[in-house]
C-alpha cells in the first residue's frame, strides 16, 4: 500500500498469524485497532477450540453459529457466498472489526492492511498498490476515493505468499463493502484462474451480491470487472508490503 503521509501515524503489529499494519491520524486510534485485533483473535481461537473444524474446513462451515462470536458469523456469511471454507474469510474480518471500532472511536482515515487484506475508511484518497510477483505487470494501484462508510480490498495469490489457493493468479483483487466478503471472494477468484480459462470467465466466481469491483493478474495477462476504482501508475514500495 502507499499512504499519505502527512499527519499519519503507520505502526506495525503482530498477534500469532495475523501480521498488519495500521494506518490512523492518532495513536489512541492505532491502540484501538490493537486492541480489536486482539480481541477477535481471542473470540476465533476460543471457538476453533471448541471445534477444530472450522480451521480445517475448505468448505462452508454448516454448523450452527447462532451463539458463535460475531467475528465468526461474519465469516461464515462471507464464505458461504463463494462455497469456500470460513478461513478463508479470516484477514478480512478482522481487519473490519479492527477498523469498525477505530470508526466508532472518531476516527475519519481508518486503514488495517491484515497481509494484504485491506480495511479502509477514508476522509481522502489512498492508493491500494498492486503486488503480482514475478508478473511483469507492476507500478500499479487503485485510487480509493473517499466514500461513506467502509470498504475491503483483498487479494489472493497462486504464486505470492501463504494464501491457500488452487489456481495460478499472480494476484486476484475482490473490493467489497464488506473486507469479509472482498476476503473470500479473493480466494475464490483465485481459485478460479487456471492456465487453461480465459480470465473474463473467472470472474464467475465473485459475481454475487455484495462484490464491487475484481481484478485479476496472470503472467504478462491482466483483467477487471465490476465498477473497478481507477488505476493508476504508482511505485509500490516493496518496504510497504505487509508481511512477516
Amino acid at each position: 500500500m502507499k499512504y499519505n503521509r502527512i499527519l499519519m501515524i503507520r505502526e506495525h503489529f503482530r498477534l500469532h498469524q495475523t501480521i498488519a499494519t495500521i494506518v490512523a491520524r492518532s495513536q489512541e486510534h492505532i491502540e484501538i485497532a490493537k486492541s480489536a485485533i486482539i480481541d477477535s483473535r481471542i473470540q476465533l481461537e476460543e471457538f476453533i477450540a471448541s471445534d477444530p473444524i472450522f480451521q480445517l474446513t475448505l468448505e462452508p462451515y454448516d454448523r450452527p453459529v447462532d451463539d458463535a462470536p460475531a467475528v465468526v458469523k461474519r465469516m461464515c456469511h462471507a464464505s458461504s457466498l463463494f462455497h469456500v471454507g470460513p478461513m478463508a474469510a479470516v484477514a478480512g474480518a478482522i481487519a473490519a472489526s479492527a477498523v469498525e471500532a477505530m470508526v466508532e472511536a472518531g476516527a475519519d482515515y481508518a486503514v488495517v492492511d491484515n497481509g494484504g487484506d485491506i480495511a479502509i475508511c477514508s476522509d481522502e484518497p489512498v492508493l491500494v498498490g498492486i503486488y503480482a510477483g514475478a508478473s511483469p505487470i507492476k507500478d500499479l494501484a487503485l485510487e480509493i476515493h473517499p466514500a461513506e462508510g467502509i470498504l475491503g480490498v483483498c487479494s489472493s495469490s497462486g504464486t505470492v505468499g501463504p494464501s491457500i489457493s488452487f489456481g495460478c493468479a499472480d494476484v486476484a483483487t475482490v473490493i467489497s463493502r464488506d473486507p469479509a466478503i472482498a476476503d473470500a471472494g479473493a480466494t475464490a477468484l483465485g481459485n478460479a484462474v487456471t492456465p487453461d480459462i480465459s480470465l473474463e470467465e473467472c470472474f464467475s466466481a465473485v459475481d454475487r451480491t455484495g462484490v464491487i469491483a475484481a481484478l485479476v493478474i496472470r503472467g504478462d495477462e491482466m483483467a477487471v470487472w465490476g465498477d473497478m476504482p481507477p488505476i493508476r501508475r504508482a511505485r509500490v514500495g516493496y518496504d510497504l508490503i505487509t508481511k512477516g
